[in-house]
C-alpha cells in the first residue's frame, strides 16, 4: 500500500533535515508523526519514527539534566533488544549465550542491577541486546523508561518452572504499561498518543526442566498475544531459531553499495526499515547526494541489473548501483 505521504509531512521532513539541534529535530520528528496518514502501508515508517523520537527525547533529557544522573545505553549495530522480564527467568544466561558478555549470573533475585549490553552476531550484522534488571509490581528502577522507551524490540522472557508464572510475567506488562510503555504482539493503528508501543516476542526459556502441560498452558496464555519461541540455554535448544525470528521481527533489510564500475562491499551493508526506497540508501550514505541521485541498478531476486526508480522499494541483501 503506497505511503501516500501529504505536503504537511514532507514540509516537516525537510524541516527534520535542515535541523542543526536536538530540539529543532525533536519537534520536526514529533510534527512529522502527527501529519503522518494513518493506514497500514505507513505503519513502519510511524514506528520507525516513534522510536527516533524516543531516542532523541532521551539525548535531550541526558544534555539538559534534569533528573540528575541519567541512565542509558548507546544504541550500537543493525536494532537494540531489550531483554524483559521477572526476576530469575533467565535473561541474563541468554544474553551470555548470544553475545560476548559476561553478566553477573545467579540464583537468587535482582542480579542484574544496571543495563547490561551484548552484541548478537546474526549471519553479517550485529544487533545489540540489553539485560535488563528485573521488574515486579514492587519495584522498578527510576530510569527503566529512559532507557527502554528508544529500543527496537523486546523479548519478553517467560520461566515455565516458576511457580509464579504467569503473575509475575503479568506484573511487568503492567508496570510497564502504567509508564505508556505497553508490550504488543504487533503495532496498534490506533491507541493512547503518550503511549510508545513496544513491539515484543514472547520467549519461554528453561525448556530443558519444563514440563509439557505448564509449556501448553503458557502457549494458550500468551500465543494469541505475542509471536512465541521457546529456548534452552542449557541444551541450546532453540537459540538459533531465535535469532532468526528476531531479525524477521525486527522488520529491517540488509543492503549492499556498489559503486559503478567496482565490486560489491559485502563487509559492511547498510541496514534500513523495511519499505524504505534508493533515495533513503543514498540519503543515508549523504544527505546531499539523495537530491543528485538520477537512479539505481539493482541486483538481487529476478533483478540482475536492472535500472530502477529512486522510489524502488529495496529488499534483504540486494546490491544496488547509485547513479548520480
Amino acid at each position: 500500500m503506497p505511503a501516500n505521504l501529504t505536503p504537511q509531512y514532507r514540509a516537516a521532513e525537510a524541516k527534520f533535515k535542515a535541523a542543526k539541534s536536538i530540539e529543532e529535530r525533536r519537534v520536526a520528528l514529533e510534527d512529522m508523526l502527527a501529519n503522518i496518514p494513518k493506514h497500514k502501508g505507513t505503519e513502519k515508517m510511524q514506528a520507525d519514527l516513534k522510536r527516533r523520537l524516543a531516542r532523541l527525547r532521551q539525548e535531550e533529557e541526558s544534555h539538559s539534566g534534569r533528573h540528575g544522573h541519567v541512565i542509558k545505553v548507546e544504541p550500537e549495530g543493525a536494532a537494540q533488544v531489550m531483554l524483559l522480564g521477572p526476576p530469575n527467568c533467565g535473561k541474563s544466561s541468554l544474553l551470555a549465550s548470544l553475545t560476548h558478555a559476561e553478566p553477573v549470573i545467579a540464583d537468587y533475585p535482582f542480579t542484574t542491577t544496571r543495563p547490561q549490553p551484548g552484541m548478537m552476531p546474526f549471519e553479517d550484522v550485529q544487533v545489540q541486546l540489553v539485560d535488563l534488571p528485573p521488574i515486579t509490581l514492587q519495584h522498578m528502577e527510576p530510569w527503566f523508561t529512559n532507557v527502554v522507551s528508544g529500543a527496537d524490540l523486546a523479548l519478553l522472557l517467560i520461566d515455565p518452572t516458576s511457580p509464579g508464572v504467569p503473575e509475575d510475567v503479568e506484573e511487568v506488562r503492567e508496570r510497564l504499561a502504567a509508564v505508556h510503555l505497553p508490550l504488543v504482539g504487533e503495532l496498534p493503528e490506533a491507541g493512547d498518543f503518550r503511549d510508545s508501543p513496544l513491539v515484543t516476542i514472547a520467549v519461554t526459556t528453561k525448556m530443558d526442566r519444563a514440563r509439557a502441560e505448564d509449556v501448553q498452558v503458557l502457549r494458550e496464555f500468551y500465543g494469541t498475544t505475542f509471536p512465541m519461541l521457546e529456548v534452552s540455554v542449557a541444551t541450546h535448544a532453540g537459540l538459533e531459531g531465535l535469532k532468526v525470528a528476531l531479525w524477521r521481527r525486527l522488520q529491517l533489510v540488509r543492503v549492499y553499495a556498489k559503486p559503478p564500475g567496482k565490486p560489491v562491499d559485502r563487509h559492511a551493508p547498510f541496514i534500513l526499515p523495511q519499505g524504505h526506497t534508493v533515495a533513503d540508501l543514498a540519503e543515508r550514505i549523504h544527505r546531499e547526494l539523495a537530491e543528485k541521485l538520477q537512479f539505481g541498478r539493482v541486483w538481487g531476486g529476478k533483478l540482475d541489473g536492472q535500472r530502477v526508480a529512486r522510489e524502488f522499494e529495496l529488499r534483504d541483501r540486494d546490491v544496488v548501483e547509485l547513479h548520480f
